[in-house]
């Protein structure tokens, strides 16, 4: 790999965390009443995807959707099978109840992820149906056309708290 595409790896890796850390203090700032912040940190963030967008293109990340969600379903996959387990047993060893919970949630819910990627790839050619997915705001957990009907098999937040992606 050249120096230039693992400058390109670095860079979207830190626009990604830097968009996602920036939607965190905007919802914080948001609670607080500071409305202003929020606004900025929501405009730092879009531009932080932009930059992260532009690092993937140029790293040729971007593929066919079918590529994509191959590449989705791998990811998903080594998240919860080999890092997420690691990573919940040391908060174990450690007695971090807080990690231990994160850990656990998202190890949980990228194993869904995976499976809902498999699906949509395995009928990707024959299935034109479209639905609405619901995300839990607590764990993450995912579901396809309908949120849980009382509360999040994870989690247990009350279903009507589910984020609606159309």
């Amino acid at each position: 790999m050249s120096m230039s595409e693992e400058s390109l790896k670095a860079a979207f890796a830190g626009e990604s965390q830097a968009n996602r850390k920036y939607l965190a203090f905007a919802e914080k700032a948001k609670r607080e009443g500071h409305n202003q912040a929020a606004r900025l940190f929501l405009a730092a963030a879009e531009a932080e995807t932009i930059h992260a967008h532009n690092h993937l293109r140029a790293l040729k990340g971007i593929r066919s959707t079918k590529e994509n969600l191959q590449e989705a379903v791998s990811g998903e996959t080594h998240e919860f099978k080999n890092m997420y387990p690691e990573m919940l047993e040391k908060a174990k060893q450690e007695g971090n109840k807080e990690a231990e919970r994160s850990f656990k949630y998202a190890l949980d819910t990228e194993k869904g992820h995976a499976e809902l990627y498999q699906k949509l790839l395995n009928n990707l050619d024959t299935s034109k149906e479209e639905y609405p997915y619901f995300v839990c705001p607590v764990c993450g957990y995912t579901a396809e056309k309908e949120a849980p009907h009382e509360k999040c098999p994870l989690c247990s937040v009350k279903s009507n708290n589910f984020i609606k992606i159309e």
